[in-house]
């Protein structure tokens, strides 16, 4: 389903060159669960936005579900973004002005797709806030925003869902209650892959793919 072929990734910055990912290749499963584990700086995230769809290799390819990702425009990569991933970050990434249930939509909004609310109360719904939907971001938990943007990911029935440190706002109880979630979400078949340096959070996954410099450890 996912494949990096030496996948490499370089910046630009300033007059230094930075190099972020270094000759990386690995396969991930459909329905498999995997964390991408590594100190801070070593790759990890910046995998996870070319997985994502958010960045592209320098050099290398990424081939999902048989397309390599690296010669879309940036038209079909946002038709690939909307219909096969579904993103949650640390920082929920919320509208503070709409409700639980607005924000959930967004995603549907942007692919013009029927029943919007209909869709976005199920999702709600999956993740226990069936009773919180009308609530704004501030009238929620962290634990609780993390579960609408839970729900956001999951409105369009992605087949992966990528998580960006998914409990690094969260107390450990609301911690929990977030992995739980992502442990269903992968007994229903859908890939999970999440980023984390907590190796507890790390230790949900089924398999750990460890970084460091860039490279694979």
């Amino acid at each position: 389903m996912i494949e990096l072929q030496n996948v490499t990734r370089i910046y630009n910055l300033a007059a230094a060159e930075v190099l972020a990912l270094d000759d990386v290749s690995f396969l991930i499963n459909a329905a498999e669960y995997v964390a991408l584990t590594g100190p801070s700086g070593s790759g990890k995230s910046t995998c996870l936005n070319i997985l994502g769809c958010l960045d592209k290799p320098t050099r290398g390819k990424y081939i999902l579900d048989g397309t390599p990702v690296q010669e879309l425009n940036d038209i079909q990569l946002s038709q690939v973004r909307n219909k096969k991933i579904g993103f949650v970050f640390q920082s929920f990434k919320l509208l503070p002005r709409i409700s639980a249930l607005e924000n959930v939509e967004l995603p549907l909004m942007y692919g013009r797709i029927k029943n919007r609310k209909h869709k976005a109360r199920t999702a709600l719904e999956m993740v226990g806030l069936g009773e919180r939907m009308h609530h704004k971001p501030n009238e929620l938990s962290g634990g609780q925003q993390q579960r609408v943007a839970i729900a956001r990911a999951l409105v369009t029935d992605p087949k992966i869902i990528l998580a960006d440190e998914p409990t690094g706002n969260l107390d450990s109880r609301s911690g929990e209650e977030v992995m739980k979630i992502f442990n269903q979400l992968n007994a229903r078949g859908i890939t999970i892959i999440l980023v984390t340096h907590d190796m507890a959070v790390a230790g949900h996954a089924r398999r750990i793919i460890k970084f460091k410099d860039g490279k694979l450890v």
